[in-house]
C-alpha cells in the first residue's frame, strides 16, 4: 500500500474538551513538528498515530491513512505496519552483531540475498554520518551507545524499513546529528512527525503542532523569517557540534574562535580548520 497522506481527526484534551484544531493532514516527504511545555500531550499525540487509533484512546483521535480508516490488519499485524518510531530511550538486547542485525532485517523485509552487503554498507555508512563514534559491521549491538543505537535505527528506517511514517521522540537528546537526521527520512519520502524542544528541529519543520493540557491548540505554519532564523540557529549548533567533539576528544578549546551572532554566516575552528558557512 502506498501511502501518501496521514489524517489526525481532533479529540479532546485532558478536561475533556473539544480540541480547536480539528483535522491535521501531513503528506509523504513532509516534517511536521510537536511543540509544547512538558506534559503537555506531546508523546500521547504521536502514540495516538503509533497506534493508529480510532476513538479508542484516552484522548478520542482518530487516525486516517490516505483519507480512510486503517485496515484493521494493519493495527494488529507486525508486518503490516506502516509505522515506525523512534523512543528517547533506545538499547538492543540482541546478542548479535551490527551487520548481521542489519542482512536479519533486510531478509525479513523481502530484500534479495545479492544485495544485503550494499545495503549493511549503505546503512553503516549513514548511521556514521549522524554519530560521532563510528559503527563497524562487527561490532556487538548491545556495546553500542544510546547514540550509536539511534543512529543505527534511524538509517535502518531510512534504507532497510519500508515504514512510510516515522515518529520521533525528542530526537535532540540522542546524542546524534539530528538535522542529518531529519533531511535523510524526509528524503527518503517518508512522513516524519517529531516531538521537539529544539528549536532548531522545530524551525526545520514546515509546520509545528502546538499541544497544550493534552490537546492540539493551534497550528503554526513556518514563515519566511523563521526559516532565516533557523538558517543561523543551524550554524550556531554546528558550531556547538563541533565543540562538544574537540572537549569529547579530551582536547583543550582555547584556540576556538568563540561564535559571535552577529556574525554568524562564518563560523570556525582553528583546531580542525573545519568551517560553516
Amino acid at each position: 500500500m502506498i501511502i501518501t497522506e496521514l489524517t489526525i481527526i481532533g479529540g479532546v484534551d485532558k478536561d475533556r474538551v473539544a480540541e480547536p484544531v480539528s483535522e491535521i493532514t501531513v503528506k509523504n516527504g513532509e516534517i511536521i513538528s510537536i511543540v509544547g511545555p512538558t506534559g503537555s500531550g506531546k508523546s500521547t499525540f504521536i502514540a495516538d498515530i503509533e497506534q493508529l487509533a480510532q476513538n479508542d484512546t484516552p484522548s478520542g483521535r482518530r487516525v486516517l491513512i490516505n483519507r480512510a480508516a486503517p485496515d484493521p490488519d494493519m493495527r494488529r499485524d507486525p508486518r503490516r505496519k506502516c509505522i515506525a518510531q523512534l523512543s528517547q530511550n533506545m538499547h538492543f538486547l540482541a546478542d548479535m552483531a551490527v551487520g548481521e542485525f542489519l542482512r536479519m532485517h533486510a531478509k525479513s523485509r523481502g530484500r534479495s540475498s545479492d544485495t544485503l552487503d550494499h545495503i549493511v554498507e549503505r546503512t553503516i555508512g549513514l548511521a556514521n554520518r549522524l554519530t560521532g563514534e563510528p559503527i563497524c559491521e562487527d561490532e556487538p549491538l548491545t556495546i553500542l551507545s544510546g547514540g550509536q543505537s539511534r543512529a543505527l535505527m534511524t538509517a535502518d528506517i531510512a534504507v532497510i524499513s519500508d515504514s512510510p511514517i516515522v515518529l520521533i521522540d525528542e530526537i535532540e537528546n540522542a546524542g546524534i546529528r539530528k538535522q542529518e537526521a531529519l533531511k535523510l527520512l524526509a528524503g527518503e519520502g517518508k512522513i516524519v512527525v517529531v516531538v521537539t524542544h529544539d528549536p532548531v528541529l522545530a524551525l526545520m519543520a514546515k509546520r509545528r503542532i502546538v499541544m497544550k493540557n493534552g490537546g492540539v491548540v493551534g497550528i503554526i505554519e513556518t514563515t519566511r523569517k523563521e526559516r532565516g532564523l533557523c538558517k543561523s540557529l543551524v550554524r550556531m549548533d554546528n558550531w556547538m557540534i563541533a565543540l562538544r567533539e574537540t572537549i569529547r576528544q579530551g582536547e583543550l578549546v582555547e584556540g576556538v574562535r568563540h561564535f559571535e551572532p552577529e556574525h554568524v554566516g562564518r563560523v570556525e575552528l582553528k583546531r580542525t580548520g573545519a568551517v560553516f558557512a
